[in-house]
């Protein structure tokens, strides 16, 4: 772990000091693991920021409130860790103050999109010399290719979530109220990520638990595409629609991942639309190989919806790994061309508003001939 997170600040390092940036001012909370290995579970939310410094060569430096310090150092590889505590000796504002230092022309990348607002404020206001780089682009770049290690990571994060919907579907039937399915799912997953650790000391701090509201929807409730489950009881003739996407999470490896179900019955037309989702899911996978750009997997899948006479779609997916979306993604205007060893979410959707929606969605790695699944589970029309 320690050699494989040295390695990607040193390669980090590389790239800011081309830029002539002189260090780099980390808070999103997925990039300061995927340098440090380190989380906490209480950020700005609770206005308790966390952040790891990474000056253009020598080692970096955490900046973590004291309640998360011991964890922090049980997690990390990184041996500078700056404690804070709220209202004591200028919390964490005195520390950054200390390694920026007196110099008025220095150069602090952030990432703009992902840097809490408190701290750009601070940046301007306490430390006004300053020149903010933006080095989204080196991050994004850095982590669109995964590595062997992570995408083995990420089989078994697919198999946890392959896991949570057996749990669901095990729990859907006549009368069975939304929420209970979505315990079904909770208790599947976070059984299945317990297999995966260990007590041994790279995994003791992982939990296998489960989290986050389920996105489920039973009934004509399908074309609320995002709603959470509800006391609503499930009735014969229900499509029952479960994803998982922010959810499948293990280890900090993040995943999509959808299915649908019919309990009982389904009528003919509710079948059809099923399987042209499906079938613009499967022409999407089948454009996915190296050098194509991201916008014609997206093409692909339009075209099956247009021509069965549905309109425009919401894009076809989204490029996964520590984060719920990275780049690229499938959709229009996104030219960038695919490489073996990214991993996405790849989706099949049609909603009709006030009535229905038919939905299928999967994570793959990019191979050198094509794909590969990384959470293989059936998804043709099923009847339960």
């Amino acid at each position: 772990m320690q050699q494989k997170m040295e390695k990607r600040v040193l390669e980090f390092q590389r790239r800011i000091a081309d830029e002539q940036i002189d260090m780099a001012l980390i808070n999103d909370a997925d990039n300061v693991y995927y340098f440090s290995a380190y989380w906490d579970y209480l950020g700005m939310e609770f206005g308790r920021p966390t952040m790891v410094i990474v000056p253009k060569s020598g080692s970096p430096t955490i900046i973590t409130p004291s309640l998360e310090a011991e964890m922090a150092r049980a997690m990390t590889w990184i041996h500078d860790i700056r404690e804070w505590t709220d209202g004591v000796a200028g919390e964490w504002v005195a520390h950054l103050q200390e390694m920026l230092g007196t110099n008025k022309n220095i150069r602090v990348g952030i990432e703009p999109l992902k840097t809490h607002p408190m701290i750009i404020e601070c940046l301007q206001r306490k430390f006004s010399g300053t020149s903010v780089i933006d080095i989204s682009d080196i991050l994004d770049d850095m982590r669109m290719v995964k590595s062997p290690e992570e995408i083995s990571v990420m089989r078994q994060a697919g198999q946890v979530a392959i896991a949570m919907c057996e749990g669901g579907v095990k729990a859907i039937a006549e009368g069975v109220p939304e929420y209970e399915v979505a315990l079904g799912v909770i208790a599947g997953g976070t059984r299945k990520a317990a297999e995966f650790l260990s007590e041994e000391r790279e995994d003791r701090l992982f939990s296998p638990t489960i989290y986050n509201l389920q996105i489920l929807q039973s009934g004509h409730d399908l074309s609320m595409v995002h709603r959470r489950s509800t006391v609503r009881r499930i009735q014969r003739g229900d499509p029952v629609y479960m994803c998982f996407c922010g959810m499948a999470n293990f280890k900090q490896f993040k995943l999509g991942f959808d299915r649908e179900y019919f309990v009982g019955t389904v009528s003919e037309e509710y079948a059809r639309i099923y399987e042209v989702a499906l079938s613009a899911q499967t022409a999407a996978l089948e454009m996915i190989r190296p050098g194509v750009p991201a916008e014609e997997v997206h093409a692909a899948a339009l075209d099956v919806y247009q021509k069965a006479g549905f309109g425009i779609c919401y894009r076809t997916g989204r490029a996964i790994g520590y984060s719920f979306l990275e780049k690229p993604e499938f959709k229009d205007g996104d030219k960038t061309p695919l490489q073996a060893g990214m991993t996405f979410a790849v989706d099949g959707g049609i909603t009709i508003p006030g009535e229905f929606g038919a939905r299928v969605g999967d994570s793959i790695v990019v191979t050198e001939n094509g794909f590969e699944y990384l959470t293989p589970y059936p998804k043709e029309l099923r009847i339960l």
